[in-house]
């Protein structure tokens, strides 16, 4: 047996978690002071649904505004209800509703909300009469989508009758926006298209004598590489967390990881060659070698489609999963090099630590990076780091 198949705990390491995601805010706070900067110091509005993509809502939202943004985006009214319930009183707005959603507690929150149809606007107009209380309106237009958002075709009716009922007391509209369908690929003709599309919107709004003081368009992709849809504010989500939304990983604005997934190495054994690893023997061991096992699997978020490929860090050493991820576990072949059971298995963090990143993983996994953080599960405990966590 050689030094690597010890499996003894390293030592200073009891009491360790069997994995967390260190979620570092000063980043958080970092990217949006320079997107904002980047954009011309324009409003901000941070996107901290999904529980900030995984960093953590309420904590994701305080980085944010730290940092300067001036505005919270959040997909759910419950996501908005849980900030207010946290002590942020900054203005929020959120947009994804169903029929029958209880408008009323938003309102009286001053949560700003989104309409892009007939009855979600009535349903809004229903909510303000009921608490007596004016609401505040984004209406949300579909320039090019083809997901959330009214139609062009339908556009001129729902500014109508939200010029009406803002007439009569029920509503303000304060803002007009959109979303871009393919800002991941910086100019491609679609992003012109759509600009174009939102403008005609804008136009109309403002000629049915609405004043929409927020105007946005750019989610991350458009904040990073198109100048042209920066209109009153920009709305960036993926990028405040450090993970570029483009296909190659890259950005034109320096951008700081947040989030690190890293586990305890829970067992290591020396393997005779020929040994089938995890379900279904995908891989077989060639050599003698040595194995270590990470603890932490799809039930965790770890995307099985990285089978094979996801690339882990042990002792300063880049290693590849081997064979398949399970819910709970998966097999790293580490060859001769030194492990022990208590070593810090590192999946994805920062590249200038080399650290492999959310993009390799998604690379590995042949999705996306907003996909890898966004997916790390509530069973991975969240450590928060940085002065904004103080």
């Amino acid at each position: 047996m050689t030094a690597a198949a010890a499996d003894t705990p390293a030592s200073g390491r009891g009491g360790r978690n069997r994995a967390e995601a260190v979620i570092d805010l000063d980043a958080i706070s970092a990217n949006v002071a320079r997107l904002r900067d980047h954009t011309g110091g324009r409003d901000l509005m941070a996107v901290v649904k999904a529980d900030g993509y995984g960093h953590g809502l309420v904590e994701s939202a305080r980085a944010a505004r730290a940092g300067g943004a001036s505005w919270l985006g959040v997909a759910l009214l419950d996501e908005a209800l849980q900030l207010r319930r946290a002590g942020d009183s900054g203005p929020v707005l959120s947009w994804l509703a169903v029929p029958g959603e209880a408008y009323t507690e938003a309102i009286r929150a001053d949560v700003e909300v989104s309409a892009y149809s007939d009855w979600q606007l009535a349903e809004i107009v229903a909510g303000a009469r009921q608490v007596s209380t004016r609401a505040r309106v984004q209406l949300k237009v579909d320039s090019g989508l083809g997901r959330g958002g009214a139609l062009p075709a339908d556009w001129q009716r729902l500014v109508d009758q939200a010029a009406t009922a803002q007439g009569g007391g029920l509503v303000e509209v304060t803002g007009v926006w959109s979303h871009l369908a393919r800002s991941d690929e910086p100019g491609h003709p679609s992003i012109a298209a759509q600009t174009a599309a939102f403008e005609a919107a804008v136009a109309y709004a403002q000629s049915a004598r609405l004043e929409p003081r927020h105007v946005h368009l750019a989610n991350s992709g458009g904040v990073l590489a198109s100048p042209s849809t920066w209109f009153t504010m920009v709305r960036p989500g993926i990028a405040i967390y450090g993970v570029s939304p483009f296909a190659d990983g890259a950005s034109p604005v320096e951008l700081s990881a947040a989030m690190t997934l890293r586990a305890t190495v829970a067992l290591v054994k020396r393997a005779p060659a020929g040994l089938g690893i995890s379900y279904g023997h995908t891989y077989t061991t060639e050599r003698e070698t040595t194995l270590a096992l990470v603890p932490l699997g799809y039930g965790d978020g770890v995307p099985r489609h990285a089978s094979g490929r996801g690339p882990v860090v042990v002792r300063g050493k880049r290693f590849e999963v081997a064979g398949r991820v399970c819910m709970d576990q998966f097999v790293l072949d580490v060859g001769d090099a030194i492990a022990v059971a208590g070593d810090e298995a590192v999946l994805f963090g920062r590249a200038d630590r080399g650290e492999p990143t959310a993009h390799d993983w998604a690379v590995a996994a042949d999705t996306i990076g907003y996909e890898i953080v966004t997916r790390v599960g509530a069973r991975v405990p969240r450590a928060y780091v940085g002065e904004v966590a103080r």
